[in-house]
Parts: structure tokens; C-alpha cells; sequence
């Protein structure tokens, strides 16, 4: 990956917050924990993802960086959505969460050296992973899930 390539997907995770607030923005209050999609999550179970999956994500990154041939612990985010209550618990806190997992890693990104994006370690569902993978999947992630809300939104009308 070239350094401009990653400035752009830098940018792009730098705008995923923005990018899911504006999703929610003007989705009906009393619909956010509906399931307009059978069998997909609701816009409140998307935001609590987020919080957890942005938590998580961080700290992926802090291991990459830090550690010599980090391992990269999966976990089953459906499980956590059930277990953790994501459709009965208000959203405020968990946008927070979000908001500053990317902010404060983004802060990071911007600092990273040629040799930090050469750094890797290995996932435990997925095997090798490198900060580029890292970058390539949570630039998108939060995007993603903004269109996800999208969808629900117009599934309601």
C-alpha cells in the first residue's frame, strides 16, 4: 500500500463517525431498536456494535503497535449483542465510545512510521494481520454500517 493509498483510508476512518451520525440523523426516536430487515440488527443494536467494535478495534491497533507478533483475539459479535442487551440500552454512551475510540486513534494513525505499518501479527480467526489489513477494514467499517442504518431507515417508510 502506497503512502497516499493510506492517507485516503486514514481520511476515511477519520470520517466514520460523521458518517454514522449523519445515517441517524432524522431516524425516528421510537424505531431505533426495530427490525424493519428480518434478521438484521436494529439502527440501537448497530451503535452498541459500534461502541464495542470500535473499543476492540483500538486496542488491536495499540497491540499491533506495541507488541512483537501481537495476537489478535476474535470474538463472536452476535454473542455480544445478546449478552450485552445492545437493543435495551440507550445509544448516548455507546456513540461516545465510538466517537472517542476513532478520534484517539485516528491521533495515532497520523503518527505511525513507515516501520509501524510494517508491523503484523496474527488473528486468531483469520491468521496473519498487519496494520494495513487493520486500516483497510476499520476505514470501512463504521461506512458500512452507516449504510446499513440507511437501509433500515427506508425499510420503515
Amino acid at each position: 500500500m502506497t503512502p497516499e493509498e493510506r492517507n485516503e483510508l486514514i481520511a476515511k476512518y477519520a470520517a466514520g463517525y460523521d458518517e454514522v451520525m449523519n445515517a441517524l440523523n432524522g431516524f425516528p426516536a421510537d424505531s431505533l431498536g426495530t427490525h424493519p430487515i428480518p434478521g438484521k440488527w436494529s439502527a440501537r443494536e448497530i451503535v452498541h456494535h459500534l461502541g464495542d467494535s470500535e473499543s476492540f478495534s483500538a486496542a488491536r491497533l495499540r497491540k499491533l503497535l506495541v507488541e512483537d507478533n501481537a495476537v489478535i483475539q476474535g470474538y463472536d459479535q452476535d454473542e455480544y449483542a445478546t449478552r450485552l442487551h445492545y437493543n435495551e440500552r440507550d445509544m448516548a454512551p455507546a456513540l461516545e465510545a465510538f466517537r472517542s475510540a476513532r478520534e484517539t486513534t485516528a491521533q495515532l494513525l497520523g503518527l505511525m512510521t513507515e516501520d509501524d505499518w510494517k508491523r503484523e501479527g496474527t488473528h486468531t480467526e483469520s491468521g496473519r494481520y498487519t496494520t494495513e489489513n487493520w486500516l483497510t477494514i476499520y476505514a470501512a467499517h463504521a461506512h458500512n454500517h452507516a449504510a446499513q442504518i440507511r437501509r433500515l431507515r427506508e425499510a420503515l417508510s
